[in-house]
């Protein structure tokens, strides 16, 4: 099992820690609720150093970038950020990832660069996939051992890391980035992103100085009550936005037009992976969607892979995430279903057991954040 840098500090917190993509990862520290409404309403640090990061540097690395995900990465000027995936040859995903454009001051003459963030369980998958499909004039770069990733969250985040830079944090736009010094370090990719629907930044830093950096962070974070916040709050935080987590929602098996993804697979910006696939998806229709759905009143929490089913029992499709949200005070899930029961306010139901709780169909996100 794998430690990311900051392992230590998680174990010193006495956050309680499991292995997580390989990974020694904190799933906890005072406990997932309570750390779910601290990054809804204040701040928290996420340690998401297991994530992988490649770079694409070359004459044609954009042709590659393009080539392997789904959204169209010529619209990103440097400094911009997009949400993407990697689309296989039969229509699913390889996984979901973070395309950046970088500054070009890191490349030769005639060259692009792109930062591409994958997720931790799929580094080497990933790796070996973008490899495979390079036959262009461009190299990668794996520098995901090299690079230590903190995620700030929350509505205050902007305020409590501003002590810390000078670059303008208020300022800058959701899924954009810059480069600049924070706490004395020079070159952290500052980046308006996040996974949880509450604001905030990430910052990735060289893997040798993220112990000074989380020290940092938590220093000029004090008054604003900052609070480190494990990967289970991640999850809960995820699903009330109605993001897909891979290994879940989203797989080598399901298509992004499935998915809900259809906004992020440009089918007219030209060749890639499964673009005819999800042309002919888009024009015929799927049979399956992904689709949110509530169960109010209820306690019991739908599970993955509980069967969905229809109202005469018929079975519909499976769960693939639930959790009872901390916010609304009621569990929540996604899960595929027969496209006919995918629509807004249609009810479906879940066998939990000799159990069938009712449930809504709703368009996430489940809360919106004030």
């Amino acid at each position: 099992m794998k430690n990311t840098p900051l392992t230590e500090k998680h174990i010193a917190l006495g956050a309680r820690m499991a292995e997580f993509a390989g990974y020694n990862m904190p799933i906890s520290y005072t406990g997932i609720k309570e750390e779910h409404h601290q990054v809804r309403n204040k701040v928290g640090v996420f340690d998401v150093s297991h994530m992988g990061e490649f770079i694409v540097r070359g004459k044609e690395a954009l042709q590659l970038v393009q080539k392997i995900t789904t959204n169209d990465a010529s619209k990103l000027s440097i400094g911009d950020a997009q949400y993407s995936c990697f689309p296989n040859e039969q229509g699913g995903i390889v996984d979901d990832c973070l395309a950046y454009r970088l500054p070009e001051d890191m490349c030769a003459e005639g060259e692009q660069a792109f930062m591409i963030v994958v997720n931790a369980s799929n580094i080497e998958k990933d790796w070996e996939w973008a490899n495979r499909h390079n036959d262009f004039d461009t190299r990668l770069i794996n520098i995901s051992d090299q690079t230590a990733l903190l995620a700030v969250q929350g509505p205050k985040a902007a305020e409590a890391l501003q002590p810390l830079t000078q670059v303008d944090l208020g300022s800058m736009k959701y899924y954009t980035f810059t480069k600049g010094a924070v706490a004395g370090i020079d070159n952290v990719l500052i980046s308006a992103t996040g996974y949880t629907g509450a604001g905030g930044f990430e910052l990735y830093v060289d893997a040798s100085r993220a112990g000074q950096l989380w020290d940092a962070v938590f220093e000029a974070g004090k008054a604003y009550d900052i609070q480190p916040i494990g990967l289970g709050a991640r999850d809960t935080l995820r699903l009330e936005m109605g993001y897909c987590l891979y290994g879940n929602d989203i797989d080598d098996a399901t298509s992004p037009i499935e998915a809900g993804l259809g906004w992020i697979t440009k089918t007219k910006k030209g060749d890639f992976i499964s673009r005819d696939t999800f042309a002919r998806q888009r024009e015929e229709g799927v049979s399956r969607k992904l689709a949110g759905f509530i169960l109010p009143g209820e306690r019991r929490v739908p599970r993955h892979d509980y069967p969905i089913e229809d109202a005469g029992g018929n079975p519909i499709g499976k769960v693939t995430s639930g959790t009872m949200s901390p916010s609304l005070e009621y569990p929540i899930g996604m899960g595929y279903v027969k496209t006919e029961f995918a629509s807004p306010d249609t009810t479906i139901f879940i066998a939990a057991g000799k159990k069938r709780l009712e449930a809504k169909v709703v368009k996430p996100p489940f809360y919106k954040p004030q």
